[in-house]
Formats: C-alpha cells, sequence, structure tokens
C-alpha cells in the first residue's frame, strides 16, 4: 500500500507527482530542487546555497514521514555542471557524516528553471 507524503517545509509538486511516497517501509522522494518554501522563490548564491536549501527540503519530508538522513540508502545528485560536484559534496557530506547511502551524481545539459542542483532519495526503516 502506497502513502504520499505531503509537507509545507518543501516546495509543493508543481506537477504530477508527490513531494514523496511510502510504500513496504521504504520512502521515495522526488527530486528537490533549491526553492525556499515559505516563499517560493529560487534561493540566492552558488552551489552551496542551494545546495543546503535542497538538503533542508529533503530534511522536511524526511521529517514529516518520520524518517532521518539515518534512514536514507540512495540518493542521486544532478548537477548542471560537474564543477560544482567539490562543493555540493562538502554541504551534502555533513548531513552524513557516517555511513553514508548509496550515491550518485550527475552533470545534465539543464535543470528546471535553470537551477544548479537537484537530489532525489530513497530511505528504508
Amino acid at each position: 500500500m502506497k502513502k504520499v507524503i505531503s509537507t509545507k517545509n518543501a516546495p509543493g509538486a508543481i506537477g504530477p507527482y508527490s513531494q514523496a511516497i511510502e510504500a513496504n517501509g521504504m520512502l521515495f522522494i522526488s527530486g528537490q530542487l533549491p526553492v525556499n518554501p515559505e516563499t517560493g522563490n529560487i534561493v540566492e548564491g552558488g552551489i552551496y546555497e542551494q545546495t543546503e536549501q535542497v538538503m533542508k527540503n529533503l530534511e522536511g519530508i524526511l521529517t514529516e514521514a518520520g524518517y532521518t538522513f539515518d534512514d536514507v540508502v540512495k540518493s542521486t545528485c544532478l548537477l548542471s555542471d560537474m564543477a560544482n560536484f567539490a562543493a555540493m559534496n562538502e554541504v551534502y557530506g555533513k548531513r552524513f557524516a557516517q555511513n553514508p547511502p548509496a550515491r550518485a551524481a550527475f552533470a545534465v545539459k539543464t535543470l528546471p528553471k535553470e537551477v544548479l542542483i537537484e537530489i532525489e532519495m530513497i530511505a528504508a526503516k
């Protein structure tokens, strides 16, 4: 059985998708952009600021569903430019000091709203 997860602590879905779906003890979080959920605007700054906002959005969804970053088993990071990888990794790594999840990182041609980063996650209990 699947359960739709929705929170005001992350940007609302703007299309035919959910912020996250929980099914069989697993949480599948849709890709999060660096959008401030309070204003609906992309955060100002570069890759550090954008990655920080993405991680806050992911944390808001995890918390709403009763999970933490410790429960994350896989993440996928989409970057507008691999030159941003080291900076993204620095911010991302603060949430995973021990036992980090499996991860893939890709550079893509463009991301929605011309942002620098998007991250999706899978968590399990």
